[in-house]
């Protein structure tokens, strides 16, 4: 049953991000007075259809990988007479004006930007948090060693984007991606108010390469360090009196301390047992003791605890400034996906980094089961990587009926017949060789 949940999820996450997409087309098509004759989920063979009272066909349809919004005088290449007969008071497509065209054709994307927003605006409002980015112990022979940094530095920014959580980290890391100059990092001491930039030379970075590992080329190696960030009121931890905040914990007992986990799991397992602690405060090796509560749980086990909590980071925002924060997330996403591609154009960014609806569904499956907030962030990028890959101005995409609109508002009459249907070939072997060469890159990552 487990393995059910892919498939689920990539049907759940293309049927979102289609239904938005074709709603944008559909909506823009109404308010522009053009008959529509189908809005369709999926292709292929209806398994559920109905008609509205304006005589839309509602469908959805057996292969859940696309969709498609029918207007009435929209004809493919080459075809020569109207799938249905128009009625006396029907507009057609090729009677609307060529920018009412051009909406209907944009309208599509921006739908898809526009669910972006909304659910960054969600997550934003409802807030998130994540375990501050800390610097693990760095390999002697890495790229942050030679720039003299150490462990337990906490990253502040990358090359002046504020990183709040790992995944911002990985996010400004992509973004050089092929580049050459320096990465520059921002850290400061746990606890510190003061912080220091270092630039890391980078050449060609990654370039060519497929599934780069972007922290491990630079020596950066993620960590949640034994640091009281926050100690619990009238918990053991302050009746105590002998932990405070910013001690970092190097042993328990005289033993060493492995990050935060080991320091949890060693207070677990000793409820109401006085432990020794050597901790580091204000760059000062001391032992104190502190005595761990004991909780009962449903098993009917018996577990300590101090109520302590790690170095972590809560965003939140209220409804107003959420609305401007999620737009400028969705314009920093969509910023980050068009210089991917114009990378990838370029051959500084591997085209084995291309993904398939595969690696969709496992990664759309795996978010959904780790929690909602992550789901919805895979939701909205995806949701903008449509939209952005939707006007690219190849023929059969959305950003070729613009580019063609254009070229009737440029040359006053529309584009022939025969320039559309070359255009419409040339559009569907780029866009079929970009889908088997990311369903090729996926079975590969698989095996």
């Amino acid at each position: 049953m487990e393995f059910l949940q892919y498939p689920l999820a990539l049907v759940v996450t293309l049927g979102v991000l289609i239904t938005f997409h074709e709603f944008g087309h559909f909506i823009v098509a109404r308010w522009s007075g053009v008959r529509v004759l189908r809005f369709s989920v999926g292709f292929g063979r209806p398994l559920f259809s109905r008609v509205d009272r304006h005589g839309t066909e509602f469908a959805l349809a057996m292969i859940p990988l696309g969709g498609y919004v029918r207007m009435l005088g929209e004809q493919e290449p080459g075809e020569v007479t109207p799938a249905v007969a128009p009625r006396a008071d029907d507009i057609s497509l090729d009677q609307l004006s060529v920018w009412w065209r051009m909406a209907i054709s944009a309208a599509g994307p921006a739908a898809n930007f526009l669910l972006a927003i909304l659910v960054y605006w969600l997550l934003f409002v409802v807030g998130s948090t994540s375990y501050t980015p800390v610097l693990g112990e760095i390999p002697e022979d890495s790229p942050l060693a030679a720039a003299g940094l150490s462990a337990d530095l906490e990253l502040v920014a990358v090359d002046g984007a504020r990183t709040d959580s790992w995944q911002q980290v990985n996010t400004a890391l992509a973004g050089r991606l092929g580049d050459s100059g320096v990465i520059t990092l921002e850290t400061r001491l746990p606890g510190s108010s003061s912080s220091r930039t270092w630039d890391i030379p980078i050449a060609s970075w990654h370039q060519g390469a497929g599934d780069p590992d972007l922290f491990g080329s630079l020596g950066i190696v993620p960590r949640v360090p034994a640091i009281v960030a926050e100690i619990v009121p009238d918990s053991p931890a302050a009746q105590g009196g002998q932990l405070r905040v910013w001690d970092r914990i190097v042993t328990v007992d005289g033993d060493k301390v492995d990050g935060w986990f080991d320091w949890v799991e060693r207070v677990q397992q000793a409820p109401d047992q006085e432990l020794v602690l050597g901790v580091v405060r204000n760059g000062q090796l001391m032992q104190i003791s502190v005595t761990p509560g004991s909780a009962t749980l449903e098993d009917g086990s018996r577990v300590g605890f101090i109520g302590v909590a790690a170095m972590s980071n809560k965003v939140s925002f209220g409804p107003v400034a959420a609305l401007s924060r999620s737009i400028e997330e969705t314009w920093d996403k969509t910023a980050l996906t068009l210089g991917f591609l114009k990378k990838m154009i370029l051959g500084q960014v591997s085209v084995k980094n291309l993904s398939s609806p595969i690696m969709i569904a496992k990664v759309a499956g795996d978010s959904a089961r780790a929690s909602w907030q992550l789901y919805c962030g895979l939701l909205a990028l995806l949701s903008i990587s449509l939209g952005v890959l939707n006007l690219l101005p190849i023929p059969i995409l959305d950003g070729g009926h613009i580019v063609y609109g254009l070229a009737e508002v440029v040359t006053g009459k529309p584009v022939s017949q025969r320039i559309q249907i070359i255009g419409a070939q040339i559009g569907l072997v780029l866009v079929s060789g970009m889908v088997l060469l990311a369903i090729y890159n996926d079975i590969m990552r698989l095996l």
